[in-house]
């Protein structure tokens, strides 16, 4: 067998040089801000996040709800001195308010791969613009400044609000890990999306067109949906 037909056979061959792992950067939008997570947050997320009526914002985490705000601080505290996940709060720059917190996770330089996890989003920036945009500055972050080939969403299969989330975010759907995980003493299928590295400059085009002032009315409505344009419609 020849040489040429060795490399066909393996696939082709690419820069294996490893990205940097991701740091506790400050990412800045127009909505919201992305900041390291710290334990001053913990209250402010306590308030918005736990309580009655709240424990559906818990359903497919691992963790939580929390019955008191001294065990959410604890677990805020831990995660912001973890360094995989990696924790992030989102701010609403209207007031400086926390509003939630996200992850990436899973950080494997050497490959070039990394996944957004551990997402906890308070009824104040659940299907706004801030929400969209906090995904946005993570996947500019990944891909433009660490220079990461994939990008993966994951999710319990049952969790519908997430597939559709991770579809409209422009992640492909890739299949179902059957059986994946315990999770709060319960079976977990796990879904799997991904991002590629070569369909960002399509996704961002899109995220960025969708996020500009002018595709929003005086009453914050969007006028085009991200779908439309992700198609080019």
């Amino acid at each position: 067998m020849s040489e040429q037909d060795d490399d066909r056979d393996l696939g082709p061959k690419i820069d294996s040089r490893p990205a940097p792992r991701p740091a506790h950067v400050t990412l800045k939008g127009r909505a919201v801000t992305v900041a390291p997570l710290a334990v001053e947050h913990a209250e402010p997320l306590f308030s918005a996040s736990n309580g009655p009526g709240r424990d559906h914002l818990w359903a497919y985490l691992f963790n939580g709800p929390f019955k008191t705000l001294a065990a959410f601080a604890a677990d805020v505290e831990a995660k912001a001195k973890a360094s995989d996940p990696l924790y992030f709060v989102v701010i609403d720059n209207r007031d400086g308010r926390p509003v939630g917190y996200q992850s990436l996770m899973r950080i494997d330089p050497a490959n070039r791969v990394v996944e957004a996890g551990g997402i906890m989003y308070t009824p104040r920036l659940q299907s706004t613009i801030g929400s969209t945009e906090a995904q946005y500055l993570f996947a500019k972050y990944v891909f433009d400044d660490l220079g990461y080939r994939r990008y993966e969403w994951k999710c319990n299969d049952r969790n519908v609000p997430s597939r559709r989330a991770a579809l409209r975010l422009g992640f492909a759907f890739e299949g179902v890990f059957r059986q994946h995980m315990i999770i709060k003493s319960r079976n977990r299928d796990t879904a799997w999306f991904s991002m590629l590295d070569h369909e960002w400059p399509a996704r961002r085009a899109a995220f960025e067109a969708w996020l500009a002032p002018e595709n929003f009315d005086a009453a914050g409505k969007q006028k085009r949906r991200l779908q439309d344009f992700a198609a080019g419609g």
